[in-house]
């Protein structure tokens, strides 16, 4: 794997074009200039690895597209050393930009073949998340509470179990929809029963699966 200067300036431009599409945290565009998004596509995409599109990863799954990778992150409003739990590994770029933000991250895949394949690549970029394979809806209550929850896969509803894992003060990041798209909500925990909730917008998620895996 080469990151190369001309790589680097495509990172750049990706990141003007995010700001020119309103993502206004530099945290979180200086975590995604450290983290280079060709390493997680296959070869024949890496021309097109900094524009704003998502592509197949495998597994009916696909790795989302720079701003709404950005977008998420910067719903999280959490500082360095914060605890934050990933639903859906994926390709392992979102992890690798959330652990760029020094967050302590916990990530869950339900495809085995992606859990596979992005422990590794991640490992070799530096970065060192706790991975689990095994069903994202369930969250992984061992290591709650958590500062920020992020689920990476369109949702039909809120998941009980995410937001019962959050702290006080704690914000849960998700797509919400059955459709081709969904709507991004953040549910921030103000006390042990309330939650507030609130909508950001219209955006496109392959859909979390509907078998639950067991953990493994």
């Amino acid at each position: 794997m080469k990151d190369e200067y001309r790589h680097k300036g495509q990172r750049r431009k990706m990141l003007d074009d995010l700001r020119s599409l309103g993502i206004q945290s530099e945290e979180v565009l200086e975590a995604m200039d450290q983290v280079p998004r060709h390493f997680f596509l296959s070869s024949a995409f890496e021309q097109f690895a900094y524009q704003n599109k998502a592509f197949q990863i495998g597994s009916g799954q696909t790795i989302s597209k720079p701003h709404t990778v950005a977008k998420q992150t910067e719903l999280l409003e959490l500082g360095p050393g914060k605890k934050v739990l990933e639903i859906g590994t994926g390709s392992g770029y979102q992890c690798a930009v959330l652990c760029a933000m020094r967050f302590k991250v916990f990530s869950i895949e339900r495809q085995r073949n992606l859990f596979e394949k992005a422990g590794p690549l991640l490992s070799t970029m530096g970065f060192k998340p706790d991975l689990f394979y095994g069903d994202g809806y369930k969250g992984k209550a061992v290591f709650a509470p958590f500062d920020g929850i992020i689920v990476t896969c369109g949702a039909p509803e809120v998941p009980e179990a995410l937001l019962k894992q959050l702290k006080i003060g704690g914000r849960l990041v998700i797509p919400v929809g059955e459709g081709d798209t969904q709507r991004m909500f953040t549910l921030t925990r103000t006390t042990e029963v309330d939650y507030v909730r609130q909508d950001h917008g219209d955006f496109a998620f392959v859909p979390m699966l509907s078998s639950r895996a067991q953990d493994k």
